[in-house]
């Protein structure tokens, strides 16, 4: 709960609270989404890599540009944390944050995943989602989620809970270990806030506090997405199964997940490019003619 106030409200404080508000980042001139291209690509698609995710750990998988990537849940509910990098420039990494300003709290078919500063463009496009029936509950909960960070041991920590070395961050630190060969301490360092692939979350309204519920996944649900770059994406499928009671722990039941990558066939991609790096100059105003 919040504190109670220690200062009283001003005279015109009912005028302030009043004030309309209005979107940070109107995204109208963003490039439309392009359903019929996106659907089109789908059609005849070649399964060219399958990789199964162990229940409460993480594998990581490659996607080039121009290709399509599937999280499918295939035994039980089940939601993933999802990261993803630049497969060549590690440095070049998912932004949940810039995500979230440009699309909203949880994405859905049309939205994109962006990448950090200073490269910022599209990662990849979500282009399918069996979920999007779901919407936004009386709980103000909606699915697919970037405004939780992913579960960690470190804070377990903080809140006094035991030593847990399967949470999302500690399995996506393995995965990308084992795919790079970088030492630990440097491999932990390139994980990052995450999708949460079919987590259902929310704000409380009384404490605006992030919560989860039961994800409404089922077996042979699924998130399509289109990478618009070379990809190297980790999924860890989540210690708390379905996020209906808690993470972090081995009480909770887990499934494994699936990712599919599929090739298009050459024609589908006629006209597209893959988004180059975001084209600011990087002078930050010290090129004062400029």
């Amino acid at each position: 709960m919040k504190n109670t106030p220690h200062y009283a409200p001003p005279a015109d404080a009912q005028q302030r609270l009043d004030i309309a508000p209005v979107v940070c980042y109107p995204n109208d001139t963003l490039p439309a989404f392009d359903e019929a291209f996106y659907s089109n690509l789908q059609q005849g698609m070649t399964l060219v890599d399958c990789i199964t995710i162990p229940a409460r750990d993480a594998r990581s998988f490659v996607v080039p540009k121009g290709h399509v990537f599937r999280i499918v849940s295939v035994e039980g509910p089940q939601v993933g944390d999802l990261n993803l990098w630049h497969k060549d420039n590690l440095n070049e990494r998912f932004f949940s944050g810039k995500t979230r300003a440009l699309h909203g709290t949880h994405v859905s078919t049309g939205d994109k995943l962006w990448s950090n500063l200073p490269y910022l463009r599209p990662m990849a496009t979500v282009i399918d989602d069996t979920l999007d029936w779901y919407g936004w509950d009386s709980f103000g909960g909606s699915v697919h989620d970037v405004i939780g960070t992913r579960c960690d041991p470190y804070t377990n920590e903080a809140l006094g809970q035991h030593e847990y070395h399967y949470c999302c961050h500690s399995n996506l630190t393995r995965a990308m270990l084992a795919h790079t060969q970088l030492p630990l301490d440097t491999a932990e360092a390139i994980v990052h806030d995450v999708l949460n692939v079919f987590m259902c979350t929310g704000f409380s309204k009384d404490t605006h506090q992030y919560f989860m519920k039961a994800s409404p996944v089922r077996p042979g649900d699924h998130l399509t997405l289109f990478a618009e770059i070379d990809l190297l994406g980790a999924l860890s499928a989540c210690p708390g199964g379905d996020c209906s009671s808690e993470h972090s722990s081995n009480t909770s039941k887990c499934y494994p997940l699936k990712v599919e990558i599929y090739q298009p066939k050459p024609e589908t991609l006629k006209g597209w490019s893959s988004p180059r790096v975001n084209g600011y100059s990087r002078n930050h105003g010290l090129d004062h003619d400029s």
